[in-house]
């Protein structure tokens, strides 16, 4: 496939992007419309999925959702700044989350369990690439990336996002959409990895800002440092001027809860 114009990026070919083509339900299930029953059916399952993600996470008390790359390793120093970042969170009385696998995840949750700190991880089951990294207090595993978005965001007051790819992008601009509209408060969205974000940064300021896609103040909506007293500054203005007086939740045991 050509692509026309000026446009100097080509798709590279002979090469798939991804060995991981998904599961045949999940594949199914974006063809378009199916029998009846079989539509019944897959709704029932994602209502048990969301069900199965508010009982999990029902008492893990709020939260600071950090987003980023699943392959960086131990010796990486964006791991070691989410490390540090989780530890930093831990220490503000707040639970660290994160989807649960490796790399970036994996850091920020390490940091929250060394620190003492509540470590909740949301997986999401792929064939590559994600397993649920050993530092999680708690974890609910989903199949739907929809129903885990929606338990990375519902429990959270501050969104901190590291160096990630495609998935990390998605998380990224869909908290700021939420934010930018208004479905949720205010909550600060803080980048950390200027080197890694600048490109883009710069990419809203000369493309979307200069073409009004976006309007000058939703830069505002982003926090860009490298320096974690920033970071924390940040995120603690916004929980501060957020976060609802919370009562305490009791437990029902014939929900075994």
């Amino acid at each position: 496939m050509e692509m026309e114009g000026d446009c100097p990026f080509r798709p590279a070919t002979g090469r798939p992007w991804s060995t991981n083509l998904g599961t045949p339900g999940e594949r199914e299930f974006l063809r378009g419309p199916q029998s009846r029953l079989a539509e019944l059916v897959r709704t029932v399952r994602i209502a048990g999925e969301f069900i199965h993600g508010f009982r999990t996470l029902h008492f893990v008390g709020p939260c600071v959702t950090v987003f980023g790359s699943a392959r960086f390793a131990e010796d990486h120093r964006y791991y070691q700044l989410a490390r540090e970042m989780g530890g930093r969170i831990s220490g503000m009385g707040l639970t660290v989350m994160t989807g649960g696998g490796p790399g970036i995840m994996e850091a920020a949750n390490r940091g929250a369990r060394e620190s003492g700190g509540r470590s909740i991880g949301c997986n999401i089951k792929l064939p590559m690439e994600q397993r649920p990294n050993p530092y999680l207090d708690t974890f609910a595993e989903f199949r739907y990336f929809f129903v885990r978005k929606v338990m990375l965001v519902k429990y959270s007051y501050a969104f901190l996002c590291m160096p990630g790819g495609y998935g990390t992008m998605d998380e990224l601009f869909e908290i700021a959409t939420l934010v930018q509209t208004g479905k949720v408060k205010d909550f600060p969205i803080v980048l950390m990895g200027c080197d890694y974000w600048s490109p883009l940064v710069r990419f809203l300021r000369t493309s979307m800002v200069a073409g009004a896609t976006i309007s000058a103040g939703d830069m505002d909506l982003l926090t860009v440092t490298d320096d974690p007293e920033e970071a924390v500054a940040a995120i603690r203005r916004g929980v501060e001027r957020t976060l609802p007086k919370i009562t305490s939740r009791k437990r029902w045991w014939f929900l075994g809860e």
